[in-house]
């Protein structure tokens, strides 16, 4: 995998003694690093959407101790501060009542003996409708989403940013371009999923599984 980003190299780059992809390489990214418990696949998918549709939080508590197990093996390299959740715009999280990241985000802050800051960050522009939306489109549509509170100090701080999936890593470039702005020092991406493209992808994220989409809401896939 990529030693920036995390994303998994292709099967033939797999030993490729490069250990940057061309996005990280071009330093296409605010975060400095980012790490994930695994590649999203449809057991995953279906234990993310328990959490968060369905608030199993006991399974928030599972994956942030996957996490914690990542910060842990290097903990040099993830010297953090602070534990900020990618936040859901307000009237998304008025109508769901709950945020996915958070429930990550809390128990791995517990783990880590750090604090948890909930509310450091806002989402000031809703995500699209569309299901589905092209490489292009997620990072158009998270372009100057994201703000810091008026208040919150961030100064010379190292962030651990958590969020339920990574897909192409707009989302958490955005959130962390809004904490550069406000001072943050470093900001290091932890996900519990890993969206993989490989050459031929039609440039979209990953359909939500059929067996997923019974429930009110859960046609829409993630963030």
């Amino acid at each position: 995998m990529c030693e920036g980003c995390g994303r998994p190299f292709e099967p033939a780059a797999a030993h490729s003694t490069q250990p940057l992809c061309r996005l990280c390489r071009a330093d296409v990214y605010a975060f400095e690093r980012a790490r994930s418990f695994a590649a999203y696949n449809e057991t995953l998918s279906e234990a993310i959407l328990l959490l968060k549709y369905d608030q199993v939080t006991r399974l928030g508590d599972w994956f942030a101790a996957r996490l914690a197990e990542i910060v842990q093996r290097e903990a040099g390299e993830w010297r953090a501060d602070a534990v900020v959740p990618v936040p859901l715009h307000p009237a998304r999280q008025r109508e769901r009542r709950f945020n996915q990241a958070e429930a990550i985000a809390r128990p791995l802050a517990r783990l880590l003996n750090l604090s948890c800051e909930p509310r450091l960050l806002v989402r000031t522009k809703p995500r699209p409708s569309r299901l589905l939306l092209s490489r292009s489109e997620r990072w158009t549509s998270v372009r100057g989403a994201y703000a810091t509170r008026a208040g919150r100090e961030v100064d010379n701080q190292r962030i651990l940013l958590v969020d339920d999936v990574m897909t192409t890593g707009a989302t958490l470039d955005a959130c962390s371009r809004a904490l550069k702005r406000a001072g943050a020092s470093a900001v290091l991406g932890l996900t519990v999923a890993r969206v993989r493209f490989w050459p031929g992808d039609s440039g979209l994220v990953a359909k939500a599984p059929k067996a997923l989409t019974s429930k009110p809401g859960r046609n829409e896939l993630h963030r």
